[in-house]
């Protein structure tokens, strides 16, 4: 694998993980926010409120989840920048 390949697939990674994290995060801030407008105006009677609330729980969990993943995504991308740089540095050193 070339170098610039390396930093590239790292850069492509962690640009990837980054949009992953900003919809997680939307998403966990629509539903949040949407349950609190729930919580606030709605006029249905409380076994209506806790089936509506249990179907919004796995999707928040989701969103957790995929959030997570991108954290970790972004992490492995650094380690392959941080390889990549240190092979190019290595190769320089060996050079000079």
């Amino acid at each position: 694998m070339e170098i610039q390949s390396a930093f590239n697939s790292g850069i492509q990674g962690f640009q990837k993980a980054t949009d992953d994290a900003s919809q997680a995060a939307a998403n966990i801030a629509a539903e949040t926010s949407a349950s609190r407008d729930e919580s606030t105006l709605s006029q249905t009677t409380t076994s209506q409120t806790a089936t509506n609330n249990g179907q919004k729980i796995p999707e928040l969990n989701q969103s957790i989840v995929d959030l997570k993943v991108a954290e970790f995504q972004a992490k492995s991308s650094v380690q392959i920048i941080k390889t990549a740089d240190d092979a190019l540095g290595t190769l320089l050193d060996v050079t000079a």
